[in-house]
């Protein structure tokens, strides 16, 4: 049976690493890739291959340049023999609630460039080979109801990379249909924190008043999501975008808060 290898970006810790580990039980090859969380990194790919029968490799580096990317795709096409599975589930975001006008240019250049640009440069270099072979997954990560283009106070660089990043989903979908590449997003909800990196049966029983669903997201709600878009089964979806929230609305949580 092929084995399918996946570039996950982000993916030492949060929920770059649960669906690491989703995907290794799925029987994929993993290239986990980190700026600085290399410690991390090391554990999560002894973890996996020390537990599912798959390879594991970490990669450093920096997405936000093209440079970057293209020594971590040559590193992993050397390695690993390419990558048909891209993940770009890395995002820099800023904490500070700010109005646009206070950003400063590297602030606003860093978080369009890892959010969306990224993932320009990662499909770019990664395409050929999925062209080749007539099969890719494109997975890219953003949030509730980006596909409306909604205003977000305090994000304006965040929400503007991840609605355009929306538009290239949706027409990388159509440009590469004819190649058997499906490209999708998929939308996190209100997941924070330590729950970024728990398993579903770890929360069952723990009340959630604000979410409709009865219970906090975790971690693996996110990567069972992206597993199943993975799969070579799955092909009849792409260029969709999915919200996983529990039926809660996130982002009016946040939208006009002062």
């Amino acid at each position: 049976m092929e084995r399918h290898t996946a570039l996950i970006t982000g993916s030492a810790t949060g929920l770059g690493k649960k669906t690491a580990i989703e995907l290794a039980k799925q029987g994929v090859n993993v290239i986990l890739n980190s700026v600085t969380s290399l410690g991390k990194a090391n554990e999560l790919k002894d973890f996996i291959e020390n537990n599912y029968p798959v390879q594991a490799i970490v990669i450093q580096g920096d997405i936000s340049t093209y440079s970057e990317c293209e020594r971590i795709v040559s590193s992993a096409n050397d390695r690993m023999g390419g990558i048909n599975i891209l993940i770009n589930n890395a995002g820099a975001y800023i904490v500070e609630r700010k109005d646009m006008v206070n950003y400063d240019l590297h602030e606003w250049e860093k978080v369009i460039q890892v959010n969306l640009t990224s993932v320009f440069y990662l499909a770019k270099l990664v395409m050929p080979t999925m062209r080749q072979n007539r099969w890719g997954r494109i997975i890219n990560m953003g949030f509730d109801r980006a596909e409306t283009a909604p205003g977000w106070r305090y994000r304006s660089a965040f929400a503007a990379a991840k609605t355009g990043l929306v538009s290239l989903t949706k027409t990388l979908a159509i440009e590469e249909s004819e190649n058997r590449i499906t490209v999708n997003m998929v939308c996190p909800g209100d997941i924070t924190g330590d729950f970024k990196e728990v398993n579903i049966k770890e929360v069952r029983e723990v009340a959630d008043n604000y979410t409709p669903i009865g219970r906090p997201g975790t971690g693996e709600d996110i990567a069972r999501v992206i597993a199943f878009l993975c799969h070579r089964d799955s092909d009849f979806i792409t260029g969709s975008v999915i919200a996983v929230t529990g039926g809660k609305d996130v982002l009016t949580k946040y939208r006009y808060q002062s």
